[in-house]
């Protein structure tokens, strides 16, 4: 493995991130109205099992897929109306309050373990990005070290995220603007939903 492999990795990583998406759009919402170790504790779900993703597919996913394509036909095929779904939902609750009792702790863990178990994003992600970025053949070290890199690149910009929207300021300015930002996710989100739905791979 590479220097320059694991660069361009951590790039269309955070790339990836920064595209609205179940995992992004639970994380501000957890942060927003539980504060820091709301948001901390949610990012750590997330990490954990996006990293989790990362290491099936260093260890087989792509293959699972390339041998039994129906698998990833069901997967993208449920993925896909997972995320119209929650357009949907996000285009009609938009102009609804937060709720003030987000989970906390072992609790706000769990539940952004749950989000990112059925995240379609994070899979594809993890199939599709890594066999182009890295070569076939990977040592076990190497692959620990992409997949603990994976988690630490994830838990630090959930962090920052926590951090940022636990500020009285930045948490009145995103309820401010939640119901435009609600609308214009849904609409990023259902068009994922259908380039999912309708796409041929």
């Amino acid at each position: 493995m590479e220097p320059a492999q694991l660069l361009l990795f951590n790039a269309t990583l955070l790339a990836a991130m920064a595209t609205p998406g179940p995992a992004l759009v639970f994380a501000i919402k957890q942060a927003a109205t539980g504060g820091f170790r709301a948001g901390l504790m949610t990012g750590c779900g997330l990490a954990v099992v996006a990293a989790g993703w990362t290491a099936a597919a260093l260890w087989g996913l792509d293959m699972v897929f390339r041998l039994f394509p129906a698998v990833f036909i069901v997967l993208k095929t449920a993925g896909a109306l997972y995320l119209l779904w929650l357009a949907w939902r996000m285009w009609q609750t938009a102009r609804e309050p937060l709720d003030d009792h987000a989970p906390s702790g072992t609790r706000a863990f769990w539940s952004g373990v749950l989000v990112n178990l059925g995240n379609p994003k994070s899979v594809l992600f993890a199939a599709s990005v890594l066999v182009v970025i890295f070569p076939a053949g990977l040592g076990m070290g190497d692959k620990v070290f992409i997949i603990f890199n994976h988690f630490v690149v994830e838990l630090f910009v959930y962090a920052l995220l926590a951090a940022t929207l636990a500020s009285p300021p930045a948490r009145a300015t995103y309820l401010g603007m939640k119901p435009v930002l609600d609308r214009i996710t849904a609409i990023i989100l259902g068009g994922l939903g259908l380039r999912l739905l309708l796409g041929r791979s």
